[in-house]
């Protein structure tokens, strides 16, 4: 650390594609960062939004998209920290008489919460490509949103206390959960069988790339220094290169390894593109999931969410 360094409260997970800045090997020209180890990082996401309790902190994209509407003081810049495809955490009970989406009407679905990034996604996907009336799907929830502001929709249920969403699952208390553990048990099943090879077949098709978790910064940093976003993203990409170096060089070590290897296979290229460009369409449909799924009044575009000094980085 230097005199004139600008000491930044950061809160990010650990990934990869982070551990060279966060370990120090990467240097951030201007910046001394103070890490906060929050585990599971979605725990930081509340306090962000709520206090502004970081200066830098990770953030799922539908929190982010909430956070925006009613007014919260966070500027977003385009580091994809996280992405995952969405048609594989969708498990079902087997006896719960589910053999295909249209069967999940009428039917309990458990998700960790309504307004999480990733139930989001497969609802869309469930919506849009098969047809599936999302009013007519009970959602069984374990906790609220991050903005609090927001309120669940009509057709969505808070989970008994002390309840866990993978035990419901199991006893059959819920049909279907999206994001429950993965349990080896004749008791679950996928929706999707095969899932990998439908979503391939699915970015194949759509060309959605899909956008989870990105990087927010207070708007008064952004605001009174406007360099820090560009050294910011800069160091980012960088660690992410150091990562990515090691991952071709070494492969995988750990599984979060294994789950960038199995994304540059379906995508084809690099399994982690930071920048508006590469990931404008998987923002936009986000934004339109969010949209139809009436947690929004309007769809958010790229224009809604980032800067204009923070387009065009990549």
């Amino acid at each position: 650390m230097t005199a004139s360094s600008l000491v930044l409260k950061i809160a990010i997970g650990n990934y990869g594609n982070t551990k060279a800045l966060k370990d120090g090997t990467v240097k951030v020209s201007g910046i001394s960062f103070e890490f906060v180890e929050i585990s599971p990082v979605n725990r930081a996401f509340r306090p962000m939004v709520e206090r502004l309790e970081f200066d830098v902190s990770e953030m799922a994209v539908t929190t982010y998209m909430l956070a925006k509407h009613f007014g919260k003081q966070l500027t977003a810049l385009p580091i994809v920290l996280m992405r995952v495809f969405h048609h594989g955490p969708i498990l079902c009970n087997a006896r719960s008489g589910i053999r295909e989406p249209k069967d999940l009407e009428g039917k309990k679905v458990g998700l960790r919460a309504y307004a999480q990034t990733g139930p989001t996604w497969s609802r869309g996907i469930l919506q849009n490509e098969y047809g599936v009336d999302l009013d007519k799907v009970t959602w069984v929830t374990f906790e609220g949103s991050h903005v609090s502001e927001f309120q669940d929709p009509g057709n969505a249920v808070r989970a008994p206390g002390g309840k866990k969403i993978t035990d419901m699952l199991l006893s059959g208390e819920i049909d279907a959960a999206i994001g429950a553990d993965r349990v080896d048990s004749p008791e679950v099943k996928p929706l999707f069988a095969r899932a990998s090879d439908v979503e391939a077949e699915w970015f194949r098709k759509t060309g959605i790339y899909p956008v989870n978790h990105i990087v927010v910064v207070k708007s008064g940093l952004a605001s009174s220094h406007p360099w820090v976003r560009d050294e910011i993203f800069r160091a980012f990409k960088t660690a992410k290169e150091i990562y990515l170096d090691r991952l071709t060089t070494q492969g995988p070590s750990s599984p979060d390894d294994e789950l960038k290897l199995r994304l540059k296979r379906i995508v084809g290229g690099d399994p982690l593109p930071y920048g508006v460009p590469p990931n404008r369409k998987a923002f936009e449909t986000l934004g339109q999931f969010v949209f139809q799924q009436k947690m929004l009044p309007k769809a958010y575009g790229v224009e809604d969410l980032f800067e204009p000094a923070v387009m065009d980085l990549e």
